[in-house]
């Protein structure tokens, strides 16, 4: 089940930068989908359909969670 477009719409990135979502492929090898920051490239597990927004949860961008990724993240 993905993410619904309203609440894609609404979510941000837990980081202090707060950068919005969006939806991806996992990556890594992880199957199904993840949400990805828009700055700091940080991404973020989808469980049963449910984001998890957790910084502990998170895979952090090559910069590190909040720290902005150099180029289109």
């Amino acid at each position: 089940m993905s993410v619904s477009a309203e609440l894609l719409a609404i979510l941000a990135c837990p980081s202090l930068d707060h950068g919005p979502l969006r939806l991806e492929p996992a990556a890594g090898g992880r199957t199904g989908e993840e949400l990805v920051c828009s700055i700091c490239a940080s991404r973020f597990p989808i469980v049963d359909g449910i984001p998890v927004l957790l910084a502990e949860d998170a895979i952090p961008g090559p910069n590190g969670l909040g720290v902005p990724a150099a180029g289109p993240a």
